[in-house]
């Protein structure tokens, strides 16, 4: 058996391997083609060929490993690889196949520049996966490593340290009924001076101070290139929000909560997937507002957006402690899995990985 990089004539042999993984229940990956297979892990940011490396064994691929390079892709820090996917046919597992494409891997990737490799969502390589006890409803990526997939405890014996649990959680929108307590806590909102629905671009609000207080410039990001788009009256010309990476068909709809002028809380933006899911990059609430219920009322109003957009189901991911978890429960939200972010550091990674195999 010997470790090298993938060529062409692989493609075919990993896509069954992928797909038979999923058919076994081993993993939830959604299906691909041979052409989705090498859009998936050949082109774009931060795919190089040379790291996807394959197992072959007498002349036939038995496995594969794939990963990222730092600074190959928008948002890559210096250091820091990505671990995509570690397959292994059932055929050719606990013979050290899975260890030997791992070490393969962080050799690659100390070369490229790494100190250390995270199984992250940072990783611009998405995965589709399917949503279990679901007619086929997916989510177009993973956020770490799935805890109930067939190999999960390889990791922690080959060194990756468990740094942050995530929840993936799903709803069928054929079951969601607006509440009527969301409906006057919509109206108490109101007597207080906070407008929530639909946002009206037209008002021109404010929402840098909305951002300062939580501290992320990844919603002010999001805020910005929404609302530009309505001010242009055209899609937002960002490919990094777009749906199934599709660009949308016109400026999408906002749901904010707006007090004197000022956005303090907003979901959204109001998209379709062509699998039927209802999209949004997230809801944010400004800190000096909490405890009103403003995020309980937006997300509500969100669910009822999909159903009239035509949306079959909905997902999200949040922290597996996140109190806000109560309010996506209420509406009608179950958790159905659960992630691990996980990090190897490379530097000391040698002598923690002796042990385990796939």
């Amino acid at each position: 058996m010997k470790i090298r990089t993938v060529q062409p004539e692989d493609i075919g042999p990993l896509t069954r391997l992928w797909n038979a993984c999923g058919e076994a229940g081993e993993t939830l990956y959604s299906p691909l083609t041979e052409a989705g297979f090498r859009e998936k892990f050949l082109e774009g940011e931060g795919r190089n060929p040379d790291n996807l490396l394959v197992a072959d064994r007498d002349g036939a691929p038995v496995g594969f490993i794939h990963g990222v390079a730092p600074e190959t892709f928008r948002g890559g820090k210096p250091g820091n690889a990505y671990l995509t996917v570690l397959l292994v046919d059932a055929a050719s597992r606990n013979r050290g196949i899975g260890k030997a494409l791992l070490n393969a891997l962080k050799e690659r990737m100390r070369e490229q520049g790494a100190a250390n490799m995270f199984i992250s969502s940072v990783n611009p390589v998405n995965l589709n996966w399917r949503i279990p006890g679901t007619p086929g409803h997916d989510h177009n990526n993973m956020p770490g490593l799935d805890t109930g997939c067939a190999g999960a405890g390889f990791f922690s014996h080959m060194g990756f340290e468990n740094r942050y649990a995530e929840v993936a959680m799903y709803m069928n929108l054929a079951d969601y009924r607006m509440p009527e307590s969301v409906l006057e806590k919509q109206e108490t909102l109101r007597r207080q001076g906070i407008v929530t629905g639909v946002y009206d671009p037209a008002q021109h609000c404010g929402f840098d101070a909305m951002c300062d207080h939580v501290g992320s410039e990844y919603w002010r990001d999001v805020l910005r290139t929404e609302t530009e788009a309505w001010e242009k009256g055209q899609p937002n010309s960002d490919a990094r929000f777009w749906p199934d990476g599709v660009r949308p068909q016109g400026p999408r709809p906002l749901l904010a909560a707006v007090h004197g002028g000022q956005i303090v809380g907003f979901t959204g933006p109001v998209d379709l997937q062509k699998s039927g899911r209802g999209w949004f990059t997230g809801i944010c609430t400004d800190p000096a507002f909490e405890r009103r219920g403003i995020a309980t009322v937006l997300f509500n109003l969100l669910m009822e957006a999909f159903v009239k957009e035509g949306a079959q189901f909905s997902t999200l991911f949040t922290g597996a402690d996140n109190h806000a978890q109560r309010v996506y429960r209420a509406a009608g939200m179950r958790p159905v899995r659960e992630f691990q972010l996980m990090l190897l550091p490379l530097e000391a990674a040698d002598s923690k990985t002796q042990g385990g195999s796939v």
